[in-house]
């Protein structure tokens, strides 16, 4: 598969862990934010071809943060995968113009597909 780096945006602890320990294994390079004003900082110069994003965090939330990296040059075309447990997540994802989405609970095998899948077509691929 394409090597891309990822970036997670979840504000559980817990989950981004799980996430993080599982794509390392898969042989990717991981990020984490705790929130899209963390993530929007880590994701400058970081070369990211992927953003793993929850939708609902205290501070700013999925929503607010898919505008601001839309509204971002250097960040607008980083893909983005959304995480939520919302029952209409898929339509929140299509919504966003997200890629992808996962429901939660997340199943890491699933999510390693979804990822694997946005590497190969090459939408999470960003020189660096």
């Amino acid at each position: 598969m394409s090597q891309c780096k990822v970036c997670i945006v979840d504000d559980d602890d817990d989950i981004r862990e799980a996430m993080r320990l599982a794509l390392e294994l898969h042989g990717l390079e991981v990020i984490e934010a705790s929130d899209g004003e963390e993530a929007l900082s880590r994701l400058h110069g970081s070369h990211c071809g992927l953003v793993l994003l929850d939708l609902m965090m205290p501070g700013m939330n999925g929503w607010e943060f898919r505008a601001k990296q839309r509204a971002d040059p250097e960040l607008a075309s980083i893909p983005v995968l959304v995480l939520s447990g919302a029952r209409d997540v898929e339509s929140h994802a299509r919504e966003l113009g997200a890629s992808a989405w996962v429901q939660k609970p997340i199943e890491l095998d699933h999510l390693i597909v979804e990822v694997d899948r946005l590497c190969k077509d090459g939408r999470a691929e960003r020189a660096g």
